[in-house]
């Protein structure tokens, strides 16, 4: 059985790996993309994972789909389209290992899934966990298959991850952005979204007045990421109870590179909510989870790419 399922984009990371003599970025082709990404790290890391996307007919498309199966991801619903070639990232690193990002995607592979494929897994057993992220709203016809999947999935009770992430070259206007990132908020248990995003989103920088005004929509589990600062999180308090807010701290690192870092760290807190069978409500659990979740985060953030950076299991057992 599936236990977490992710659905939207996987792609090709073109990721500047350093530069030559004469000071030419080099590029190697790493697979990404962050929903492929968390199911990479969550079944690393002893879950069971499936992906719900589309890849083109392409050598890098058969790449990746065997980038996902060497990494026990299900790929029973990775699709192929026509004529349309799989998705390119251009992943520029500065000195500090900070991305910045241009696509070849006008259009790509990964926008072309649509309603019919993407609530297909909903026909079998059900996952315990659906996670997707806002690149999916960034075009038709994936946008309507990624609400629609997220709609009944959540009326059959499967819980709801989802991690906005935003690329201004992929919106026609930041307003456009804004409103469709914010559009499935109310479909949403579990969100993990950076401290950049939470401006963007809530209008606001501070911690817990953003993720007040987030969990106003009903979110169960809110996760603020804040790269070398840690996480900050707000846990719904049930039955008249009050939200639990706290911050963990990152695990120190030399960073290599920063790429797959958010999604490892989800993919790793995902894994735990599974194993443990529902979200803690406790908070000595939660903060182990959170723990755990960032020394995983930092492993990734040691090396270059992020598929290829994520680890095992077996290198976080202190």
């Amino acid at each position: 059985m599936t236990q977490i399922m992710t659905l939207g984009e996987v792609l090709i990371d073109l990721t500047q790996t350093g530069t030559d003599k004469n000071g030419i970025p080099q590029f190697a082709a790493f697979p990404g993309g962050a929903p492929a990404n968390v199911a990479v790290a969550a079944s690393r890391l002893g879950a069971k994972a499936g992906f719900i996307g589309k890849i083109g007919k392409d050598a890098f498309g058969q790449q990746l789909c065997e980038t996902l199966e060497q990494d026990h991801v299900d790929t029973s619903y990775l699709f192929a389209a026509e004529n349309v070639p799989t998705t390119l990232a251009i992943v520029s690193v500065d000195e500090r290992g900070e991305r910045s990002f241009s696509f070849y995607r006008n259009p790509g592979a990964d926008t072309q899934l649509t309603e019919k494929e993407s609530t297909a897994f909903l026909n079998g057993e059900l996952p315990f966990v659906l996670h997707f992220g806002s690149l999916s709203l960034t075009a038709e016809p994936s946008r309507g298959a990624a609400l629609a999947a997220v709609q009944r999935a959540r009326e059959k009770g499967v819980l709801i991850s989802y991690d906005p992430n935003y690329r201004a070259a992929l919106w026609n206007s930041e307003g456009e952005a804004i409103d469709w990132m914010k559009a499935p908020l109310e479909l949403v248990d579990i969100l993990k979204i950076s401290d950049e995003e939470l401006l963007l989103l809530t209008g606001t920088e501070d911690l817990e007045e953003g993720s007040k005004r987030l969990g106003e929509h009903g979110i169960r589990l809110i996760m603020i990421t804040l790269g070398s600062e840690g996480v900050f999180y707000r846990l719904a308090g049930g039955s008249g109870q009050e939200d639990l807010l706290g911050k963990v701290p990152a695990e120190p690192v030399n960073v290599c590179d920063t790429n797959g870092a958010g999604d490892t760290f989800l993919g790793a807190v995902l894994a735990r909510i599974v194993d443990h069978g529902s979200i803690p409500t406790e908070r000595s659990v939660l903060e182990d989870f959170l723990t755990f979740a960032n020394r995983a985060a930092a492993l990734t953030c040691s090396r270059p790419g992020a598929i290829p950076a994520m680890p095992m299991a077996e290198e976080l057992v202190k």
